[in-house]
C-alpha cells in the first residue's frame, strides 16, 4: 500500500513540478509525503496476520 502511495505521490509531484512550477512549495510537500510513506513502508516491512 505504501509503495502505491509513494508512486502516486511521486508522479503527482513530477507532473506538478513540470506543469505548475509556480506552486513550488505545495509541490515539494507532495514529494516529502511520498518519501515519508516510502520510509514507513521499509521500516514496518511486511506484516503477516
Amino acid at each position: 500500500m505504501f509503495i502505491a502511495l509513494f508512486i502516486i505521490l511521486l508522479i503527482a509531484w513530477l507532473i506538478g513540478w513540470v506543469a505548475f512550477h509556480v506552486a513550488g512549495g505545495l509541490i515539494h510537500l507532495l514529494l516529502i509525503v511520498a518519501v515519508i510513506s516510502l520510509i514507513i513502508h521499509f521500516v514496518r516491512g511486511r506484516r503477516t496476520i
